[in-house]
């Protein structure tokens, strides 16, 4: 397992030379987006997908 703090130097490894600091910011916010779904994952906080039809239909109103 890795440290935020190699993450990031990965991440930053992984980036162009001449990206920006939105850029890195960008990335940093998807990987962190990532990794929270996957948490979501092994903690069993997912939908069916029949249960993700019903609340999208609601949604759509059909």
């Amino acid at each position: 397992m890795q440290t935020v703090k190699q993450e990031v130097s990965n991440l930053l490894n992984r980036l162009p030379e001449d990206c920006s600091l939105e850029d890195v910011q960008y990335h940093l916010y998807v990987l962190q987006k990532i990794e929270r779904g996957l948490k979501d994952v092994e903690e069993g906080r997912v939908y069916s997908q029949e249960e993700v039809e019903k609340k999208m239909s609601k949604w759509l109103g059909k």
